[in-house]
């Protein structure tokens, strides 16, 4: 589902804390790399993540080298859903700086 994110897929996509955690990265750093640092997640279990957050419509993935780099489809989820990232970025981390 790389198009149009729909809101039952992208909300529980962002439902994960490690997910959420992910999309703040990428809010704030504009791109990251397939294994960010502060995450303590196994690989495969943060390639599951990534997955679930590129078929929701939330990130792309674009290949550099023997590296994949994500970033976040702001306009597009933006478009589609109104606020919804607005709010989303706007809560509080929690404690912790990322989960795992």
């Amino acid at each position: 589902m790389s198009g149009e994110p729909e809101l039952a897929v992208v909300l529980h996509a962002l439902g994960d804390p490690v997910r959420l955690w992910l999309v703040r990265v990428l809010a704030a750093q504009g791109e990251s790399t397939c294994s960010p640092d502060g995450l303590d997640v196994p690989r495969s279990t943060l390639t599951n993540h990534w997955r679930i957050l590129r078929e929701a419509g939330l990130t792309e993935t674009r290949q550099e080298g023997k590296h994949r780099v994500m970033t976040l489809r702001r306009a597009a989820v933006e478009a589609r859903h109104p606020g919804l990232l607005a709010v989303v970025l706007a809560e509080p981390a929690g404690p912790g700086a990322a989960p795992g």
